[in-house]
């Protein structure tokens, strides 16, 4: 897996959404050793604003039908989940290895339905992986309580 390329590098003007990246991407396979569970959240997203009349989530879950075909149309027509609010995700990074990243999303109380998604470290060794790799002084991104 070394000189596979870390997922933020693989974010280009053509896959500017997390979920045309995840399912149209061959490297996000490769980023993200749970690929199926990150599928299904991005699926679960996607369905929940669908069933929310957006425009532009109908838009993109018709395009991704036909870029990503089978594997992301067995999920939209699975039975539905809610999608995860918090949890961790594991990355791989060319350089740092695999990352336990913890995340939350956060709702924005603007009308527009925007969300911010954090991640912090989720273990001892991201965050000294992520230290390394930002240069900054060690413990300078903490590890995150989780239970």
């Amino acid at each position: 897996m070394s000189g596979s390329p870390a997922p933020s590098a693989c974010w280009t003007p053509n896959t500017p959404t997390w979920p045309r990246f995840v399912f149209t991407d061959p490297r996000a396979r490769t980023a993200f050793p749970d690929w199926d569970q990150l599928a299904d959240q991005q699926t679960a997203l996607l369905k929940l604003e669908s069933s929310r009349a957006d425009a532009l989530a109908v838009e993109l879950a018709d395009e991704l039908a036909f870029t990503a075909g089978a594997t992301f149309t067995e999920r939209m027509q699975a039975q539905p989940g809610l999608p995860r609010r918090t949890g961790i995700e594991r990355w791989h990074h060319p350089e740092a290895g695999e990352l336990r990243l913890a995340f939350e999303c956060l709702e924005l109380p603007d009308a527009d339905e925007q969300r911010l998604l954090v991640y912090l470290p989720a273990d001892e060794a991201a965050s000294a992986a992520l230290d390394r790799l930002t240069g900054r002084h060690p413990g300078a991104l903490r590890v995150v309580a989780t239970s």
